[in-house]
């Protein structure tokens, strides 16, 4: 997937170098160049960029004043001809700071360091994420009459709807419980379990065959609906060796 970024210089000969120097590489793609900030300034409030090249001296407002004014900040690189500069660039913690005239191999350098940051921040997010499934997905509570019944994920087989009930069936017992099944599907990680049927969400690591428009669980078969094929087909493809 390539890095999508916004290029912000109001001199139009620099803009033209920064445009072909990122339409060069085979990791970037140029989203927008901008020659007025305040223009950028409303493309960066309304659309997802991965990394910002912004000058610093432009006439309408800086490129510091740029990074101060956005509540969502991508990776950034500074570019200017004032050394000087680049102490409060830092402050704000950019990525890269580049200072005119800039060549090709000091950009590359900068796309690498820019490579490397979203890397370990893509890490930092799976692994948060990761942790955050791990609590939440390990078991849930279904009410069984006056009753709150802890049931591991792990133990579900499926579960089918009776009405304003839901039958679930574990490896250890049946339950039947007074909700929704659209209420019980929202507490369920997609990536354990899957509808097939308006009435009926099955486990997908109980599978044991698959036949045409029909699963198999435990010597039950269940029916896949029209509505469920195309999701069910992509996951089953997934899977496939």
């Amino acid at each position: 997937m390539k890095i999508k970024c916004v290029i912000v210089e109001d001199e139009p000969l620099a803009r033209k170098l920064m445009e072909e120097y990122v339409n060069t590489t085979t990791t970037l793609e140029l989203l927008k160049s901008f020659g007025n900030p305040l223009q950028a300034l409303d493309f960066l409030r309304e659309t997802e960029v991965d990394l910002l090249f912004s000058d610093i001296q432009m006439k309408e407002i800086t490129g510091l004043t740029l990074l101060k004014l956005l509540q969502k900040k991508p990776q950034v690189v500074l570019t200017t001809a004032y050394s000087e500069y680049a102490l409060d660039g830092f402050d704000l913690d950019v990525t890269d700071y580049l200072l005119k005239p800039i060549t090709f191999e000091r950009f590359l350098k900068a796309v690498e360091k820019v490579t490397g940051r979203l890397k370990e921040k893509g890490t930092a997010t799976l692994l948060k994420e990761t942790v955050v499934l791990t609590e939440q997905e390990d078991f849930i509570f279904v009410k069984d009459g006056t009753k709150l019944l802890k049931v591991w994920l792990r133990d579900i087989l499926y579960i089918e709807s009776l009405k304003d009930y839901v039958k679930i069936k574990t490896t250890k017992k049946l339950i039947v419980s007074l909700q929704t099944m659209k209420s019980l599907e929202d507490s369920l990680p997609g990536h354990r379990f899957i509808r097939i049927h308006n009435s009926t969400i099955i486990a997908f690591d109980a599978i044991e065959e698959i036949e045409r428009d029909k699963v198999k669980l435990l010597d039950k078969y269940f029916t896949i609906s029209d509505s469920y094929k195309k999701a069910f087909k992509e996951r089953i493809e997934a899977k496939r060796v």
